[in-house]
């Protein structure tokens, strides 16, 4: 009787657990010594299709619990409900819940206290296997700190090439063919299960192998053309997406395009999830723009607010990490070709010659002004030198020579609010001498206030500038004058 072949939907799966190229995972053995300790709970946490659920479900149905374990997943309402009464339930068996980031953050504080009653109690009637994205352990630790030491937390990275290659080997096997791009899968997967399992199923079906073939087969198959392929076809339902994203709560061309930034080092890092504040200290000419998407809760709210970018990204506002959520998705942003999708938004440009947009230079008796007028250019998404805004920065440092570059190079232009009190005060001296030379290369704006006589600042008005007048609604005028600003640094870019 002849042996059935193997097809290839069953060898190179994209959804549910692998059979024929199923590979253990490095950190697979801590999972099975877990699973055999009775009491002790676990946590297993990293990025999506790393191959962590996948992990898990195999070594449960190795050791024989799979009938006696109950699976749950955050992402279903009705099994929120049953998670959310676990605390109250006994001798609850083996329970694994998927997607613990996703569940309310009452329901994880109250399971962390959970999983800390088990440990203290030592119940070898009940344990929870939990499965997250990065950090799913330190989040736990965060509502309950007892529980260090007291849960075994397995972290999943990328894989190291030779698992990706092995994975490749079975499938070969299996269908009795030679990949003859298996090297370059394994260079572009960085180390995921599901992009290997996805890609090797895409060059089969391109050379139209879709089933084992009786005599080995070599395929001969371009990467890059199967890359395109699939790329274009997870445009219908990734692109939209990423131009929601990227515009934000609203398009601003002439800004700095803080969320498009965010989602091009997302792309572009060697992990799936990108730590906010380690990357703005890396990029310090985005520091305003993107620093303040993120401190103010915009970043949050535009991942909270659409349903469709949830489902692709997870944003943790306590560690401020972004996480992709469909491996699928962060394949499709690391082809992204940015400059032209930068341009197809409408953003003017993405790359900067200089650290800021603007540098504000004031007396200390027009510091309200100066604040209202940095506040504004900051909400259309610019990067403006501000002082009390960087005063941890300046703290200890040699104030002078930290100042001079900012106001001769660093800033595009310098915004000089030129009241009463400005040629009375030292600092504004000493930034004033900084920008001297540039009066007359058209990158010093000043701002006239209207209680000063015409004559005080007469070498300033030799160019165009603005008026403002405390005697007038403040608001408006500042609104007025951020429009011919970030008008102007339009025209620029």
């Amino acid at each position: 009787m002849n042996q059935e072949k193997p097809k290839l939907e069953e060898v190179f799966k994209v959804s549910g657990i692998p059979t024929y190229t199923f590979v253990e995972p490095k950190k697979y053995a801590d999972i099975l010594l877990n699973l055999r300790t009775p009491g002790r709970c676990l946590v297993v946490e990293g990025p999506s299709g790393i191959g962590k659920t996948t992990a898990v479900e195999n070594a449960i149905e190795k050791i024989g619990i799979a009938r006696s374990t109950t699976k749950l997943s955050a992402r279903k309402p009705h099994d929120i409900e049953y998670i959310e009464i676990l605390p109250d339930t006994s001798a609850t068996g083996t329970v694994l819940i998927d997607d613990y980031h996703r569940l309310p953050s009452k329901t994880q504080s109250a399971l962390a206290d959970y999983l800390k009653v088990l440990a203290d109690t030592e119940d070898h009637t009940t344990k929870i296997i939990i499965l997250g994205i990065n950090r799913a352990g330190d989040s736990l630790i965060h509502f309950a700190p007892d529980l260090v030491n007291r849960i075994d937390v397995v972290r999943f990275e990328t894989e190291p090439d030779e698992k990706i290659y092995e994975l490749i080997h079975k499938g070969e096997d299996a269908l009795n063919i030679h990949i003859n791009v298996a090297d370059e899968i394994v260079e572009s997967v960085r180390g995921s299960f599901y992009l290997a399992q996805m890609l090797c199923r895409e060059v089969c079906l391109a050379s139209r192998t879709l089933e084992g073939c009786d005599e080995t087969k070599c395929l001969k198959i371009s990467l890059e053309s199967v890359r395109a392929t699939v790329w274009e076809r997870l445009g219908m339902s990734f692109r939209k997406r990423c131009e929601h994203f990227c515009r934000g709560a609203k398009l601003r061309k002439e800004g700095r395009a803080p969320y498009l930034h965010v989602l091009n080092w997302l792309a572009n890092g060697q992990t799936w999830t990108l730590d906010l504040r380690d990357a703005i200290r890396h990029n310090s000419e985005l520091r305003g723009s993107v620093g303040q998407v993120v401190d103010k809760g915009f970043l949050k709210d535009l991942v909270e607010s659409d349903a469709e970018i949830r489902q692709v990204l997870h944003f943790d506002d306590n560690s401020e990490l972004l996480t992709v959520e469909d491996p699928q998705f962060l394949f499709y942003i690391r082809y992204i070709p940015w400059h032209q999708f930068a341009r197809e938004l409408g953003f003017l440009a993405v790359d900067f010659e200089r650290r800021y947009d603007f540098a504000l230079s004031f007396a200390g008796a027009d510091r309200d002004i100066a604040e209202a007028l940095f506040s504004s250019l900051c909400e259309r998404e610019v990067e403006v030198f501000y002082d009390k805004n960087e005063q941890h920065r300046i703290l200890a440092e040699d104030i002078e020579e930290y100042l001079r570059p900012i106001y001769q190079s660093e800033a595009q232009f310098v915004l000089v609010l030129l009241g009463r009190e400005y040629p009375k005060r030292i600092w504004t001296k000493i930034e004033s001498d900084a920008f001297k030379e540039r009066l007359h290369d058209g990158s010093v704006i000043p701002i006239w206030f209207a209680d000063v006589d015409e004559n005080m600042f007469d070498t300033t008005r030799e160019r165009g500038g603005l008026s403002f007048d405390r005697s007038k609604d403040v608001k408006s005028q500042i609104a007025d004058i951020t429009d011919v600003l970030v008008k102007k640094l339009a025209v620029l870019r």
